[in-house]
């Protein structure tokens, strides 16, 4: 590489603070790397600021608008250290000829095992039980054992098929609703497809690993919630929006919903606290993907992305 260094900005809140030796495959390559405020999510304005100038861009979950891609001149790429993309205005992307490329996968482990810890301190109140030894008080809310229960997923890729082999090895039975139904995946016994309205009614557990509806509005709304069982739980793992807070808090009051487990928000950290504060809630900061072996495979992944596409 002649001349100027070409330079690829560097956002994800982990690799700004923590860096990641990833990251040095990039250097030895001869590219400069510019970060954003070490441990934080970048603003739109701090995008601006950063991103012109920058042939590569290796990015976290921060929302890239219209206005961000279309001030940046010389991007050829947006490799995500993650899945989702939901974030990036794909549309300003393409108009401006600029790739968008993803880890594959490299989450899939970190979040499904993560969902699973949720389901069972759902069902067994653990964080309610232990915030209650920690202030000296013996309380105890009766819980519900897994066998036999059904778990509804709702989008069956990498981690809802992860998923599903975890709740069948705890001899769960598990329905899986996907718009694209891989028939490679067919464990057999205890699982099978059906269709949305069939997972809603007939699952004492919901889990969402499905990616934002195109339009923003939210799948799991009144009309969802007033198909489900009484005493129905609900993880969200996948993305904030699926969720409709009003009538989930709602569904909450009413036990409808006997409980609801959240590690992705709407904004984060979320502007309404009030779901996350409801004590049938169980909550953690947007975690799924990381571990040190997903950060690891993701980082790889993306710099990987980088590299290829800018040859």
């Amino acid at each position: 590489m002649k001349g100027k260094p070409v330079k690829i900005l560097v956002t994800p809140r982990s690799l700004t603070r923590d860096g990641h030796p990833a990251l040095e495959e990039l250097t030895d390559a001869g590219y400069e790397l510019v970060f954003s405020t070490p441990g934080c999510f970048p603003t739109e304005e701090e995008l601006l600021k950063l991103l012109p100038g920058c042939a590569g861009y290796l990015a976290g979950v921060e929302r890239i608008s219209a206005r961000v891609l279309d001030a940046a001149a010389d991007l050829k790429v947006i490799s995500r250290n993650g899945t989702g993309v939901d974030s990036i205005d794909l549309a300003a992307a393409e108009r401006n000829g600029i790739r968008v490329l993803r880890a594959e996968g490299a989450n899939a482990r970190g979040v499904a095992e993560l969902t699973f810890a949720h389901i069972l301190a759902l069902v067994r109140s653990v964080p309610l039980a232990d915030g209650a030894m920690k202030a000296g008080k013996w309380e105890r809310r009766k819980g519900v054992e897994l066998e036999d229960r059904t778990l509804g997923i709702i989008g069956c890729g990498r981690i809802g098929r992860l998923v599903a082999e975890f709740a069948m090895a705890l001899g769960m039975k598990v329905l899986a609703f996907d718009p694209y139904p891989s028939a490679d995946f067919a464990p057999g016994g205890a699982f099978e497809y059906a269709g949305l309205e069939d997972v809603l009614s007939r699952a004492d557990i919901i889990s969402l690993h499905c990616p934002a509806r195109a339009d923003g509005a939210a799948l799991i709304d009144r009309p969802a919630i007033a198909m489900m069982k009484n005493g129905v739980y609900i993880v969200n793992t996948a993305r904030g929006g699926l969720l409709d807070r009003e009538a989930v808090l709602e569904a909450l009051e009413s036990g409808r919903v006997a409980g609801v487990a959240l590690d992705a928000f709407e904004s984060e950290p979320p502007e309404d606290w009030r779901l996350v504060k409801d004590s049938r809630a169980v909550t953690t900061p947007h975690v799924g993907g990381y571990t040190a072996e997903s950060v690891d495979r993701a980082v790889s992944a993306a710099v990987d992305n980088l590299l290829d596409a800018l040859k």
